[in-house]
């Protein structure tokens, strides 16, 4: 049997892969249009799974105080989410998803070093390889230059996701799937108004419905692969390993969708990735 730190690392790593095939499936239905429709159905379906499993593992309701910080989880997560997806459909997902990791990272990392000291040597060097990602990633010709728009949704998503870790972290002590209701509940309602009051559509339109389902299945078991990583090893760990997710959005996009970055930019990719590595230790 895994002792608590293997099977800490193996949830990280799982729920990189499930987030960032999901993310992918999200982009493709983003791209067809409505993007709150895509985001609001795939959440509501992660929320109803989330719940039925907690009802059927009989997991005993936390307290409120708990709830409560899965919901303000949940309304940062919703808003990284709704940046992530933009971007994925209207930028480079080759671009908008490392970045947005980067950053999803520094902040429980950041949180984490604040309580704890301040960051290592090894970590400071994580940093320099986060600056030149960015720079890798913005170089080029005009026609692959990173855009303000990819800056500000991969920005908008990295704090969004890095808050929710955060607060995800805070209200799993003593169970996983309840908190991951109440951010499911907040997100949704958050959503709904949003639609309310902007007086777009809700309903997504034909051809999305198959990559919603499968989105929402897959951001729902990231959700949870991540709060049991987080509950059993270091939150700055899971954090670091769940940001990975940008490793199978970016392969499945190549696979898919062929997209081509330039050399630089490729380095670029692999200094986030090295940066999210060396800013863990």
């Amino acid at each position: 049997m895994m002792n608590p730190e293997t099977l800490a690392l193996s949830y990280g790593i799982g729920s990189a892969i499930a987030w960032g095939a999901g993310d992918f499936s999200g982009g493709l239905a983003s791209k067809k249009g409505n993007l709150l429709g895509v985001v609001l159905i795939s959440q509501s379906i992660g929320g109803l799974l989330l719940a039925v499993a907690a009802l059927v593992f009989s997991e005993p309701f936390p307290p409120m105080e708990h709830i409560g910080f899965g919901a303000l989880a949940g309304m940062f997560g919703i808003l990284g989410l709704l940046a992530l997806y933009h971007g994925l459909a209207q930028g480079r997902m080759g671009i908008v998803a490392p970045l947005s990791a980067v950053l999803t990272a520094l902040v429980p990392i950041g949180y984490t070093a604040f309580y704890t000291g301040l960051p290592t040597h090894v970590q400071l060097a994580g940093f320099f390889f986060f600056m030149a990602a960015v720079w890798l990633l913005s170089s080029g010709d005009a026609a692959f230059r990173m855009t303000l728009d990819e800056l500000f949704l991969s920005v908008s998503a990295g704090l969004g996701f890095g808050l929710f870790f955060i607060f995800i972290d805070k209200a799993n002590d003593l169970a996983v799937f309840w908190p991951l209701v109440g951010a499911r509940i907040a997100s949704v309602s958050f959503l709904l108004m949003i639609i309310l009051f902007s007086g777009k559509r809700g309903v997504p339109v034909r051809g999305q419905w198959s990559f919603i389902l499968i989105t929402g299945i897959l951001d729902a078991t990231g959700n949870c692969l991540f709060s049991l990583a987080a509950q059993l090893g270091r939150l700055d760990i899971a954090a670091v390993l769940g940001s990975l997710y940008p490793a199978s959005t970016v392969m499945l996009a190549w696979f898919f969708l062929r997209e081509k970055l330039r050399r630089q930019q490729w380095i670029g990719v692999a200094s986030a990735f090295i940066a999210l590595v060396l800013i863990s230790v």
